[in-house]
């Protein structure tokens, strides 16, 4: 039998002090062996807390953006998997034994989809935009997808040592969806519920929709 992947949760963090803890309980609850890395920019206690509860956390000080945050978390991960994570208790973590299984049966890459139908936390402009997304992602790319902005997705490691990606500006979990999948790797989307964030939403919408179109742009068919 082959030997079980090993794992990493990596998660961009800023000002989280008021969830840290609950986010990180409730991983290793689900995967206790997993390295937990977080790439911090905060002004706040989120580093410290993380460390005292066993995290290796990279400070990025000053803040140089999430896109930028998210390349150090994917390249600096030890595990043969990384899963993706935020760190405002929007993402399920009894998730992740089910992305974990789906890359044991031999997928390189699973996005768990918040968008088969619209989630109480998010609100409704929100959702539009996200399924609106989505559909271009179809049209203009040929990705099958319901979600191109989930922040919860499993990579094999192998994967990301061969992607080459910008990470510049907003919006890398579409270019991180998008060019893997007209790579040919082995992909699968499954459904999870996405819940009401603890804390401030970091989110720009005009720069992340212009941002989104760029890299939906880019990977046009």
């Amino acid at each position: 039998m082959d030997q079980t992947p090993s794992l990493s949760v990596v998660m961009v963090t800023l000002n989280e002090e008021g969830s840290i803890a609950t986010v990180v309980g409730d991983i290793r609850k689900y995967a206790p062996e997993a390295e937990i890395l977080l790439v911090d920019s905060s002004t706040d206690n989120t580093a410290s807390i993380a460390e005292n509860l066993g995290c290796s956390v990279i400070r990025q000080i000053p803040p140089k953006g999430y896109g930028p945050a998210l390349e150090i978390a994917l390249r600096s991960a030890v595990g043969d998997v990384v899963i993706t994570m935020d760190c405002d208790n929007t993402y399920p973590a009894a998730a992740i034994p089910t992305l974990m299984r789906e890359i044991e049966n031999g997928f390189d890459l699973v996005s768990a989809s918040r968008l088969l139908r619209k989630p109480q936390g998010m609100p409704f402009t929100n959702y539009l935009a996200n399924w609106t997304f989505a559909k271009l992602a179809v049209v203009l790319c040929g990705v099958e997808t319901t979600d191109v902005h989930t922040g919860m997705r499993a990579y094999r490691k192998t994967l990301l040592d061969k992607l080459e990606f910008d990470a510049n500006g907003m919006a890398l979990p579409v270019e991180l969806l998008i060019a893997p999948v007209q790579l040919k790797f082995r992909y699968k989307e499954i459904a999870i519920d996405y819940f009401e964030r603890t804390g401030t939403s970091k989110l720009q919408p005009l720069q992340g929709t212009i941002w989104t179109l760029k890299r939906l742009w880019k990977f046009k068919r």
